[in-house]
């Protein structure tokens, strides 16, 4: 977890993301980037339209504006921690950052971009309303390769002392607990949690923590009946019990229709969690 990217917009759930990744990168010695993505005019427009080209330059000058309003509270965030800014190829010891702008489609930017990186953190449901959060996290989870930490509403005291990983069995969710070797090598304790009637066919939630206690890893397993609950409810409510600071699970859908990564328990997660929730397909 040594190069974080950062999704960044002047307002406070991007600050909160932004949080978030201080405390992942306090713990790797991790370069941090803040990325804010401008959209080219046309994108307001819609296709086939012609523009006057003073509204055009209207509408650039109001991306310039707010890159620029963005680039502040990062510089403000930066200089209050004394985190240095620096290129991502430059040696350096303990937390480092750095800025990027760029022009086009968020979730196209970011898909294509984040492929460098070894974590994406997200804030939750972005406040600016021309910012599409969904196809921004789709396109990280499934367009990149890579993890992608789903910050909480607010920054949380820690991250990854205490975990809860969400096991059903699935492709997607092995993998996720393989990109999040790192927190779980770490970890103070990891509850393998499975859920009655969730699981697909494949390993038992004690079979993954035998296989992680082979890694040094302090993991136990527990299975749990939702009852009345559904199934996200069940894993919030089993991460509450534990005090975890982090949940881990695989994105994956029940479709061909990616979209639909969003349903059911993912999306009851996503939507709800008071905590960090690191993904990965």
């Amino acid at each position: 977890m040594k190069t974080i990217l950062v999704p960044f917009y002047d307002d406070d759930i991007a600050q909160s993301a932004l949080a978030t990744s201080w405390l992942v990168a306090e713990r790797f010695s991790s370069y941090v980037e803040a990325l804010f993505v401008m959209r080219p005019p046309q994108i307001f427009d819609g296709e086939g339209i012609a523009l006057a080209g003073s509204y055009m330059t209207q509408l650039k000058d109001e991306e310039r504006r707010l890159a620029e309003s963005a680039h502040k509270r990062f510089q403000s965030a930066i200089e209050s921690r004394g985190v240095p800014v620096v290129e991502v190829g430059t040696p350096c010891e303990g937390v480092s950052a750095g800025w990027r702008e760029t022009e086009g489609l968020e979730g196209q930017v970011i898909g294509d971009y984040g492929r460098l990186f070894d974590l994406i953190v997200i804030g939750r449901n972005f406040g600016q309303p021309w910012i599409d959060w969904s196809v921004m996290c789709e396109a990280a989870l499934f367009e990149t390769g890579r993890p992608v930490l789903v910050a909480a509403s607010e920054t949380p005291a820690s991250i990854g002392d205490r975990i809860v990983v969400a096991w059903n069995g699935s492709t997607e969710t092995a993998r996720c607990i393989a990109l999040s070797m790192p927190f779980l090598l770490q970890a103070e304790s990891v509850e393998v949690l499975t859920v009655e009637g969730w699981q697909v066919p494949g390993p038992g939630g004690d079979q993954v923590a035998a296989h992680l206690q082979r890694n040094g890893i302090k993991a136990i397993g527990k299975n749990v009946d939702s009852g009345s609950r559904s199934v996200g409810e069940a894993i919030l409510d089993e991460a509450k019990e534990f005090n975890a600071d982090l949940i881990v699970k695989g994105a994956y859908t029940h479709s061909r229709l990616r979209q639909l990564v969003f349903g059911g328990a993912t999306r009851h997660l996503l939507h709800n969690t008071p905590i960090p929730l690191f993904m990965a397909h």
